[in-house]
């Protein structure tokens, strides 16, 4: 109790919490000896002050503000310059607001830096000074314009994590071998078309990001990583992975996603730590045997390949969790998947498979399977030893995660199977199911339009000769509604006609000759052909009503 008495006793009432302030107020200076947490935040502040120190003794209030303090406040878009004698002890610069282009080169005053928060900012380049603080062991500058590095930025070597991700750089400086104590390196999205290859002296690095570049292959020098851990190369155009791969004998984590491999080495099955693999949406028509080795994997995606079998040896990976292959071409699975025995979730989507082997009732702990878009025709009766499966889905469509199976004899084998309604599976055909990036041709477009613009009931020249008796005359035609552009023709038109009636003057009430002259029904420009509707239907109301509109069609004529 008396702690949070002496604490309040210190609080001093500040009127910057008022919301209304456009400066930092004078009196928080007086305690920047003592002040350890000070919030701006919903403010009007846009700038921080100026401050030259007196003395060495005098710590610049501006910079204790900056360095060792996170600004709240969303106004706040431009660092000042410090005092050219700073004695700083403070530890942290957090300046994540939008706005702030650029670090003065004075920054190089803190010198007791050690992290550097200033992402999503449109810096475009590190001033000289930057590369001086010497203490700097984080640094963040995600979401930024930056293009280069400072040629001297290997002088920060005490950095333990760098994250440049979302930037433009396309190449590092080679004085960046310095880093020896990098640990996280963040370079994805970016614009490298190579990798640099001053990265494979960073020997200390653990977790190295590389994803959605331009990158074409992976050098062999790769391998001197000896302890990096999580390798992320998703996103590029690798058509080759060097077999020195397996120089990286601690990763645990490697990322491959959305590229154009079309194998993988061999070497591969040399990394034993490996818990997560994911090479989907590659072109690989196989995996290799030496895949089996990898003893502590975990997740393995191979998804959207052209895979046509999976090797025996996958029933080597006892420690498998979740495994996916959908959209391939794989027709039967190996009896050897029955020995992964801890997978809880497998996903088969949209293969050509047309039976699942009995051992796949070995899996106990399965949870989830997607079977859905193959061509089975039954599952195989041991499917009732999987107690724990939750969601068995078969078909897109389906309603529900569970349906119920029934039991059947199978017809040539005489075995017992699980079936339902939904079986035997129907392919899904392409053309049902159209990719919204198709292209679009307007003059393809355009011609079909054309085509289905009119129709017209045509009949067969034979009619024509039959007896006349009994027949109507009618003439059938369809018009298809009207575009856009059609009906603003129609409305120019028709404005036009009423800007000349308008021009004639004249009282609204008089009534022109023009007014009165009675509508003429204009006849067919070809003539209509004959529809029977009847044998005897020649003395009917129907016909005679219609000779007698032909007749006053004449008369109206002439």
């Amino acid at each position: 109790m008396t702690t949070k008495r002496k604490l309040i006793g210190r609080l001093v009432p500040c009127r910057c919490f008022r919301g209304e302030e456009e400066q930092v107020p004078k009196e928080i200076f007086s305690f920047e000896r003592t002040l350890e947490e000070l919030y701006l935040d919903a403010n009007q502040i846009e700038e921080l002050p100026k401050v030259t120190p007196l003395n060495h003794r005098s710590t610049p209030s501006l910079l204790y503000l900056v360095s060792n303090l996170k600004p709240q406040s969303p106004n706040c878009y431009t660092l000042p310059e410090p005092g050219p004698r700073p004695v700083i002890t403070n530890t942290s610069l957090c300046v994540s607001l939008p706005g702030i282009q650029e670090f003065p080169d004075n920054i190089k005053c803190c010198k007791g830096l050690s992290v550097v928060e200033a992402s999503v900012n449109p810096i475009t380049k590190l001033p000289d000074g930057f590369t001086q603080l010497l203490n700097l062991t984080q640094l963040f500058l995600n979401d930024a314009f930056l293009e280069y590095l400072p040629a001297n930025f290997g002088r920060l070597s005490k950095l333990r994590i760098l994250e440049l991700r979302e930037n433009h750089l396309k190449t590092m400086p080679k004085s960046i071998h310095r880093l020896t104590q990098l640990e996280r390196l963040d370079l994805g999205s970016n614009e490298f078309s190579e990798m640099p290859e001053v990265l494979e002296q960073i020997h200390n690095l653990r977790e190295l990001w590389l994803d959605n570049n331009s990158l074409q292959c992976i050098p062999g020098a790769i391998g001197k990583l000896r302890q990096l851990r999580y390798f992320d190369l998703a996103k590029n155009r690798i058509e080759t992975l060097d077999t020195e791969i397996s120089g990286c004998e601690a990763l645990e984590d490697l990322l491959l996603s959305s590229n154009m491999l079309q194998h993988l080495p061999d070497s591969i099955g040399m990394l034993k730590k490996l818990t997560t693999l994911k090479v989907d949406d590659n072109q690989l028509t196989s995996l290799p045997n030496t895949i089996g080795s990898l003893s502590l994997l975990e997740e393995l995606d191979c998804s959207c390949n052209e895979l046509e079998s999976l090797p025996p040896t996958i029933g080597y990976l006892h420690n498998l969790r979740t495994f996916a292959a959908d959209e391939n071409f794989l027709s039967e699975l190996p009896r050897e998947i029955g020995n992964c025995k801890n997978v809880t979730v497998m996903s088969m989507r949209s293969n050509k498979l047309e039976f699942l082997p009995d051992e796949i009732g070995h899996m106990t702990k399965l949870r989830v399977l997607n079977l859905s878009d193959n061509r089975l025709k039954n599952l195989p009766f041991t499917f009732t030893k999987l107690k724990d499966l939750a969601a068995l889905w078969l078909s897109d469509n389906q309603s529900k995660a569970l349906i119920p199976l029934q039991t059947e004899a199978h017809p040539e084998t005489k075995q017992k199977v699980l079936t339902n309604y939904m079986f035997p599976q129907q392919p899904r055909h392409d053309e049902d199911y159209q990719s919204d990036s198709d292209s679009f041709n307007p003059i393809l477009w355009e011609e079909q339009r054309q085509q289905r613009m009119t129709v017209a009931f045509d009949f067969d020249d034979k009619k024509e000769e039959e007896d006349n008796s009994g027949k109507v005359e009618i003439n059938l035609k369809r018009y298809p509604t009207p575009y856009p552009e059609d009906l603003k023709n129609m409305v120019k038109s028709v404005q036009s006609l009423v800007g000349k009636s308008d021009s004639m003057g004249g009282s609204p009430n008089d009534i022109r000759i023009s007014d009165m002259r009675p509508t003429l029904v204009e006849p067919p420009m070809y003539k209509p052909k004959v529809v029977l509707l009847g044998k005897d239907k020649k003395g009917t109301p129907c016909v005679q009503r219609h000779r007698e509109a032909q007749r006053h069609t004449s008369r109206c004529s002439n």
